[in-house]
């Protein structure tokens, strides 16, 4: 389906819920967020229906994000509704991997295809320091059982200030090299300021080319991550919120001074 600038959309990335067992600091304030309502979150039948309207309209790639998709109450079996889908050609996910371990296996059986894993250091303090209490090591351990399983290409989000040769960077580059990962350097993103790039080892980003739409938690299709509008499926009903939102896609991403990283799915 073709937006305003017959741009092809053909990209979902479903928030699967608003909480994480982390709070990064590029993530998060310190005080921490309002969550939704648990009544408000989308159920797995409504997010399934989505899902199947996405794709009768020509959307191929579906990826679960959060907050942390893994905390959602039952994800394995979320996984196993979407992958069933006819025309569902790429399912994936972007987790912090501290849970990763304990759901590789099943997340594999159940139809993910691979996953995107959080790591900005090497460093187990700097990393503690910037999830506010991750433990590196989990992650390590996630990333391990996710090649044993098959979840790949394990690719690898590294956040970074300013580019890709800080110190941090640099040895995450490192790691990745040795042990058979993609990288992809996601430069700190403000919602409010509209500050983004282009993802470096990826498609993020790059607006001329943006082929996405994002489904919140509450059920929001929005057109774009840097800008307000969305249309909530209760509100317009599911087929009219999805048409809205490829209808009113912008050209470029601006700003969004009411939205959060963990509302909406980075």
């Amino acid at each position: 389906m073709l937006d305003p600038y017959n741009r092809h959309i053909t990209y979902l990335r479903i928030s699967v819920t608003d909480r994480c067992n982390l709070r990064c600091r590029y993530c998060m304030p310190e005080e921490g967020v309002d969550l939704m309502a648990h009544e408000d979150i989308l159920r797995f039948e409504e997010i399934e229906q989505l899902v199947k309207l996405s794709v009768d309209n020509g959307v191929t790639k579906i990826r679960l994000t959060g907050g942390e998709p893994l905390v959602r109450k039952g994800i394995v079996e979320l996984v196993e509704m979407i992958a069933r889908i006819p025309g569902v050609e790429d399912l994936s996910m972007t987790t912090n991997g501290i849970l990763l371990d304990k759901y590789a296996s099943d997340l594999k059986k159940a139809g993910l295809k691979r996953v995107n894993i959080s790591l900005d250091t090497m460093d187990a303090e700097k990393y503690n320091y910037i999830t506010r209490g991750g433990d590196i090591n989990k992650v390590f351990k996630g990333i391990d059982v996710a090649q044993k399983v098959g979840l790949e290409p394990v690719k690898i989000n590294c956040v970074v200030r300013n580019s890709s040769d800080e110190p941090d960077a640099l040895a995450v580059k490192e790691f990745c090299e040795a042990n058979n990962l993609s990288i992809r350097y996601i430069h700190q993103m403000n919602l409010e300021d509209g500050t983004f790039s282009k993802v470096d080892g990826g498609d993020g980003g790059n607006c001329a080319s943006c082929n996405r739409l994002r489904l919140t938690a509450d059920g929001s299709f929005k057109p774009c991550l840097f800008n307000e509008l969305g249309y909530n499926i209760k509100e317009f009903g599911q087929e009219k919120a999805f048409q809205m939102a490829i209808k009113n896609k912008p050209l470029a991403g601006t700003r969004n001074k009411s939205g959060r990283f963990n509302q909406i799915g980075g």
